[in-house]
């Protein structure tokens, strides 16, 4: 089901109320030093406008946080890629923060079965599969998830084994690690609705923070500033500190805001209400393992485990061909990332050595260093990006996005985007459609 979107702009009243409140003195407050608030800020200065940033962390990025624990290596814990190079905001800003790229391929990849032989999976057919349950998903009066719209299809119910093993993998590694939502959630009209810049897909050797540093150079920004209450004209921080504002954008992310951690003075409209119950807060983790050695193929981005648990382990990148550094980078996504987040460090590196040693036999070496992520855990993300659950769409992203009180509340991030949500060029690209609204254009 094909979707369009226009960006936002503002209507008459919200230009005008933004502009009234700017020849007042008070300037606009984004709530959110990620790309969507740094990118409107920046806007909003560069135009002439009198910006105020609060951010709840120690430091700003959001979910884009690059850790140089590993001084040599910085590794990138939340956002990794540009996804698209061609024409996507951030290839630009890339290129103006004189950042180095580097690009992976999923051709150069290698799939591995249940006891770590050499595999070449009949995808084909199970994306046949999967096209055939979705097409007749598409034909229902009421929208369901693709897993019971899998789940209808008679060529399903008598499935050998190996073709269930086979759609599984691929609806994880298409679906539920690209939207971090299960199957079990992801709508079967929309799940998959997201538009795609041309072009390959490049990672940040260097730290994808150096964008959200460019971002925010010579903007006021106050730090591990939690915002408790907002009201029209006003944003209340959780320490009582009161600060007077014009347009207020807020950037909060989608499970924060689904959370009911910060107070709204006014009620918000109800269509944006419904879209925050409604849209889904997807997860994804990592576990980045570094090695004494490169003990698996130098000539690979990608493996793929076709393991004997559903999506456990499933998909690492080795950045051994690359920039030839003995580390793999192992993915969970939805359900799975859920699980492990119970687990602690000790054991999460255990059962990915176990991985390891299933996929390259019981002499692959032991991890010397590892960092991992529980972004689900984190009060000020709960989850990585949006997903399209079950019963929304590009209109219930509309709903969400744009101005709210007369103008005087604005909503902006990668879950407004209803083009290019759950990306870091969505969120870019809905901040600065909320600054282009303030400023009337």
């Amino acid at each position: 089901m094909p979707l369009t979107r226009r960006l936002l702009v503002a209507s008459g009243l919200g230009a005008f109320m933004a502009g009234l409140v700017q020849a007042q003195g008070d300037p606009t407050v984004v709530i959110g030093a990620g790309l969507a608030g740094l990118s409107a800020a920046r806007l909003l200065q560069t135009a002439g406008q009198a910006v105020i940033v609060l951010e709840a962390r120690d430091r700003i990025g959001g979910r884009i946080q690059t850790s140089r624990l590993w001084p040599d290596l910085p590794m990138d814990l939340g956002a990794s890629w540009i996804h698209g190079l061609a024409r996507n905001p951030l290839t630009e800003l890339a290129r103006s923060a004189g950042a180095r790229l580097m690009q992976t391929s999923y051709d150069a990849a290698l799939s591995l079965g249940p006891d770590g032989a050499v595999t070449a999976p009949d995808f084909k057919t199970a994306e046949r599969l999967i096209r055939k349950a979705l097409a007749r998903a598409e034909k229902a009066q009421s929208d369901i998830s693709v897993q019971d719209a899998l789940d209808a299809l008679p060529e399903w119910r008598v499935a050998e084994p190996e073709l269930r093993r086979n759609v599984h993998h691929h609806l994880n590694a298409t679906l539920e690690q690209e939207y971090g939502g299960a199957i079990e959630e992801l709508s079967a009209w929309y799940g998959d609705a997201a538009r795609e810049f041309g072009g390959g897909d490049a990672l940040f050797p260097d730290g994808f923070d150096q964008i959200p540093r460019y971002l925010a150079k010579g903007l006021d920004i106050r730090l591990s500033s939690p915002v408790a209450r907002i009201a029209p004209g006003r944003v209340t921080l959780a320490s009582g500190d009161t600060i007077a504002a014009g347009p207020i954008i807020c950037t909060l992310p989608l499970g924060v805001l689904q959370a009911g951690t910060i107070t709204f003075d006014r009620a918000l409209a109800p269509s944006r209400t419904a879209a925050i119950d409604n849209l889904g807060m997807g997860l994804l983790n990592k576990c980045w393992l570094r090695f004494d050695r490169i003990a698996w193929p130098k000539d690979v981005d990608w493996i793929e485990w076709l393991g004997p648990r559903r999506g456990e382990w499933a998909q690492w990148v080795s950045l051994a061909r690359g920039l030839g550094a003995p580390v793999l980078l192992g993915f969970h996504a939805a359900h799975q990332a859920r699980a492990l987040e119970a687990l602690d460090d000790r054991a999460t590196i255990a059962a990915a050595q176990d991985a390891l040693r299933a996929m390259f036999g019981s002499r692959f070496p032991a991890p010397v260093a590892a960092q991992i992520t529980r972004w689900g855990r984190d009060p000020f993300s709960r989850g990585s990006y949006s997903f399209n659950a079950t019963g929304t769409s590009a209109r219930t992203r509309k709903a969400l996005s744009g101005p709210d009180w007369d103008g005087a509340l604005w909503f902006a991030g990668e879950a407004c985007n209803a083009d290019y949500f759950g990306t870091a060029h969505g969120a870019v690209l809905s901040g600065r459609a909320a600054a282009h609204a303030i400023l009337g254009g």
